[in-house]
């Protein structure tokens, strides 16, 4: 999505005229000359030389420099599915095919050797590019090559900065980059991030994008309010230092606000998509306008330059979907260079006017060597007015994020397994699996109108289908792997509908196997839950033993909406799995009743649910949490937990302006409460203890405490919300405590680095605060928290939300909404799911400690959360497979365990004999928690792995796409003063040293070998 014409509250995107309306018309596409013509050309072309700064155009040092960087802007999915889009269908919805525009580009750049083109969305050129001839590829490949088809970003789409989680966004931009370096090698290498349309910016994000190796970073939203500042202030340019832990100048990313979103200046848009006047410049012709253009355009790029630091100014001269008929754009282009530059000689003019790409733009900036200021904090939220702030999506369709955070807990599993395993578990005894689709459906999800929730209906729809069709091959792949490594075959089952208590064959057999894979690289502990019929269940480990085990009948009145479910706890290698088996005891079914609902006002002793780290405490009279007790540091802390909803806006006397899939705008300052109470029923097992709270037919929540937990669980259902009171609402969860927090809070960046939040205030500049509930709202990834310095409550996600704390010691988060209007801001169809995403279950893990050791309880548990073990299901009784190895029942695929504070990012294939391995420190500065989990840690790498030797080790960029010892970024100078010299290079794979917060990314060679039994 990307209309940067919001404000007029049009659904079209497209050029803008003098007169405002955004119009969509049809032109025919220019024929294409023939091939010869392309290749003669190329021969004649100027400055074929290697891709990179070198083919940068000559700029009039004297002069204000004009840099015209003609782009379009193509979503990955919107308004109509990827597949819409790229072939330009359904077309009565939105005018735009992808195929037809980049055919376009490529024809017009080799009519004219002086034009330049960038492309952004590899999801699509991928698709493009292997449509076309052995030739046309040649010919794109001389394009590139002479920096005049140049990409920028390079990721597989242009991802959401508050909905997306740090690792899928590694995940994305390395598909994407991996294509253009197998491709076009470092000609292809984008040198420029170019985020030009998501709704605010985080801080992770640009220290990602620094650590990819990226020299700097445009973008095109900030809120009104910051950039009227930056404009006076001229710093609409500077250096995002955007790492805490992170040593400059590796997280220092050079970052500009381009001057008009990412449209071209009013009246200068010449598409098929605008209605503005061509370039005529014929005297004779009663509309000539050559004159008038040239003047506007002059006063246009001056007023412009006064806003900026250097003799250099860049316009984005395209929209979304243009360039469809590029000829129509280049052939005024051309003119209007042709004749502003004319003026020079003529008139005296002052101004330069050249085609150009944003990486040339930056290349002059750097050259400037000026001295910049530095930035700290991120652009979150975003506002493009008073009463329009786009903190909506941080939480809209709750159901898609969740789908997405578990896909890339299941890529990861896939990942490993194909990593650990090698071809066998490509091509086995279930068929031939691949990781590659889900990895593309869930670089897809990423993108800024998908996991934030702001496509239509159908797109969301689209974009779980293409999630679900690339779990089939994973779990094909996992089916093989696990018989490689088992011993034996057998029917696995993955119960994909575990969250709403589905599974047939648990549910049906009287005896199956539980397979258990922990992605992460330390031992791991789970409760197993499974839905089972009624009855009495032995479980046994993998060395035969019983474990205990409960089957837990909950209470509700539809037995098959609530089955009775098995528990018990599974021990789980680093990196492996572990197989239980269950079996039904064959005697009388037990009379296991539901716990009968406790009446309301009993005026018996505070209901308590309690294990030997937590005490949680419900007040008798309305049924709510009012205490949590950590009983290891002996804290106590009143803590009130319930469930309210804002009713949405729908316009009023200050402004029309509704509650949206973008924009959260509520009608009054309080929310309204669900309900006073709730019926609580009690569950008490030696296995798990529950308090079911039901507050009305459409929200209830289960509070869950298992043994040796640190932590509250918070099992919460909401949906599907009823609106036939013709009032959309947007439903939050609130914990209120009495902690004395002075306006402030804590929200995670995309899952990793903290970052403080104040209530009414910005750090760069103050604040008119307009609306006090959404102007406070910030993206919530993983976790938020409150503190007064000595307690601190920490609340942790199952999926992006948005939260705030909008009084002090209060916390909420938004869990779900459902609205009755569109926001205006193109997408033209309200918030209003039905069928599967009406109804959304969730968790939120509560964690109290001191503040001191908060960090050791909130990263561990947020690394688990994200990579939680995946269950697998089998009949047992299989055929043995693999005769080679001995039939197991435990495995991992690392020798020993990793440290506490690392991280396994990335274990993936990344060819024949080849893996890719990312290792992160997942602690910043200060959060030692008494352990010493800030200290560096050192590793060995060296048979580190069971699987597989490695023969060979070269550390990369974050990407993957160049090495490490040969990548070099430019250098800037900031008002900071210097930054330290970077420590020489040195690689060894016994002593791999991680400092906090670093990620250190490699491809390593290795030899596969027979796994120990």
């Amino acid at each position: 999505m990307g209309a940067y014409a919001r404000a007029v509250g049009v659904s079209a995107r497209g050029c803008l005229d003098a007169a405002g309306p955004w119009t969509i018309s049809c032109a025919l596409r220019p024929p294409l000359p023939p091939l010869c013509f392309f290749l003669l050309l190329l021969l004649a072309a100027p400055g074929a030389r290697a891709g990179g700064y070198e083919t940068c155009p000559t700029v009039q040092p004297n002069m204000l420099n004009v840099h015209l960087v003609p782009h379009t802007h193509d979503d990955v999915g919107w308004l109509k599915t990827v597949d819409q889009y790229f072939y330009g269908i359904k077309n009565d919805i939105q005018h735009a095919g992808v195929q037809y525009i980049l055919d376009s580009v490529i024809s017009a750049l080799l009519a004219d050797p002086t034009r330049r083109f960038i492309y952004v969305e590899i999801a699509f050129f991928s698709r493009w590019w292997h449509q076309q001839t052995n030739a046309m590829q040649e010919v794109v490949r001389d394009l590139v090559r002479q920096g005049r088809l140049e990409f920028a970003n390079g990721g597989w789409v242009m991802n959401d900065e508050a909905a997306t989680h740090y690792g899928a966004i590694v995940d994305q931009m390395t598909l994407g980059l991996r294509f253009l370096e197998d491709t076009f090698g470092s000609d292809g290498r984008p040198r420029v991030a170019w985020h030009i349309d998501p709704f605010g910016h985080s801080r992770e994000q640009a220290s990602l994008f620094a650590q990819m190796g990226f020299d700097g970073f445009f973008f095109g939203r900030l809120d009104y309010q910051d950039k009227w500042v930056r404009m006076q202030k001229l710093e609409m340019e500077q250096v995002w230092r955007a790492s805490a832990s992170l040593k400059p100048p590796t997280a220092d990313l050079f970052t500009g606000v381009l001057p008009n979103g990412y449209n071209p200046p009013m009246n200068l848009c010449w598409d098929v998509l605008c209605v503005d006047q061509p370039v005529v410049e014929d005297p004779r012709s009663p509309e000539y306008n050559a004159k008038e253009l040239v003047d506007y355009f002059l006063n246009v790029a001056t007023a412009q330059g006064r806003h900026y630091r250097t003799n250099h100014i860049v316009m984005t001269m395209g929209s979304d979907f243009q360039y469809e008929n590029a000829n129509m754009w280049f052939k005024n282009l051309d003119k209007l260079i042709r004749l502003v530059n004319a003026q020079q000689q003529a008139k005296g003019s002052s101004v330069h006017v050249l085609y150009s790409t944003p990486a040339c733009y930056l290349w002059e900036l750097n050259k400037a060597n000026l001295t910049w200021s530095v930035k700290h904090d991120d652009f979150f939220p975003y506002a493009d007015g008073p009463h329009q702030f786009w903190t909506g999506y941080f939480s809209s369709r709750p159901a898609l994020k969740r789908y997405e955070r578990l896909s890339y807990n299941f890529l990861q599993v896939c990942n490993q397994l194909e990593a650990l395993v090698g071809l066998a578990a490509n091509v086995g005894p279930y068929g031939s699996g691949d990781s590659a689709p889900l990895n593309k459906a869930m670089a897809v999800l990423q993108h800024h109108d998908a996991v934030s929730g702001t496509s239509r209906q159908h797109v969301a729809d689209d974009y779980a289908r293409q999630l679900a069709a690339g779990w089939g091959s994973c779990e094909v792949l996992l089916s093989n792997a696990l018989a490689w490594l088992r011993g034996f075959k057998d029917h696995l089952t993955f119960c994909r509908q575990l969250n709403i208590s589905i599974c047939p064959l648990s549910q049906t057999a009287a005896r199956f196997q539980v397979i258990v894979y922990n992605p992460l690289g330390r031992k791991v502990n789970w409760m197993v839950r499974l839905p089972v019929s009624e009855g009495v269940f032995v479980v046994k480990d993998p060395n035969g033993r019983t474990v205990p085990s409960d089957v837990v009948i909950y209470p509700s009145s539809d037995s098959q909406a609530h089955p009775p479910e098995l528990l018990f706890s599974a021990s789980l290698p680093a990196l492996g799995f572990s197989t239980y088996s269950v079996a039904q005891v064959p005697r009388w079914k037990p009379q296991a009743r539901a716990p009968p609902p406790i009446p309301r006002r009993s005026w018996s002793p505070a209901l308590t649910i309690e294990n030997e780290h937590i005490r949680a405490t419900f007040d008798p009279d309305t049924g709510l949490l009012m205490e949590i007790m950590n009983m290891n540091q002996q804290l106590l802390l009143p803590v009130r937990q319930t469930f309210f909803w804002y009713n949405a806006s729908i316009g009023d006397n200050k402004s029309d302006q509704a509650s949206g899939a973008y924009i959260f705008r509520p009608n009054q300052q309080k929310p309204l409460p669900v309900s006073r109470w709730a019926q609580i029923r009690l569950v008490k097992t030696p296995l798990v203890q529950e308090v079911h709270q039901n507050f009305s037919a459409w929200c209830s929540q289960v509070v869950r405490l298992y043994p040796g937990q640190q932590h509250l669980e918070l099992e919460w259902s909401v949906g599907p919300i009823p609106v036939g009171d013709t009032w959309g609402k947007e439903v939050i969860s609130r914990f209120d405590t009495p902690l004395e927090t002075k306006g402030c809070f804590y929200t995670d960046s995309n899952g990793r680095e903290i970052l403080e939040r104040r209530r009414d205030y910005r750090p760069t500049w103050k604040l008119n605060q307009t609306e006090p509930m959404a102007g406070n709202y910030y993206p919530v990834n993983t976790r938020i928290y409150i503190t007064d310095g000595n307690m601190q409550l920490t609340v942790l996600t199952d999926r992006s939300q948005g939260g705030s704390s909008l009084r002090d010691g209060s916390l909420e988060l938004m869990v779900h909404r459902r609205l009755l209007k569109d926001d205006g801001r193109g997408v033209s169809e309200p918030l209003m799911e039905n069928g599967s995403g009406a109804w959304v279950r969730g968790r939120h893990l509560v964690l109290l400690d001191t503040a001191q050791a908060a960090a050791a309880g909130h990263r561990l548990l947020a690394e688990q959360e994200v990579l939680a073990p995946q269950v697998v299901l089998a009949p047992g009784g299989g055929a043995a497979y693999n005769l080679g190895a001995p039939p197991r029942m435990q495995f991992s695929g690392l020798r020993r365990e990793l440290p506490p504070s690392v991280h396994l990012l990335t274990l993936a294939s990344w060819g024949p004999e080849m893996v890719l391995l990312r290792l992160e420190h997942q602690f910043a500065v200060g959060e030692d928690s008494g352990r010493n989990l800030s200290a560096p840690v050192t590793l060995n790498l060296r048979d580190l792995f069971s699987t597989f030797t490695i023969t060979r080790l070269q550390e990369t960029t974050l990407v993957a796409n160049q090495l490490r010892e040969a990548a070099s970024r430019l250098k800037w100078t900031t008002n900071t003063g210097p930054t330290p010299h970077q420590t020489p290079y040195q690689l060894d794979p016994a002593n791999i040293t991680l400092e906090p917060m670093e990620i250190r990314t490699f491809l390593a060679s290795v030899q596969w070998k027979e796994v120990d039994g």
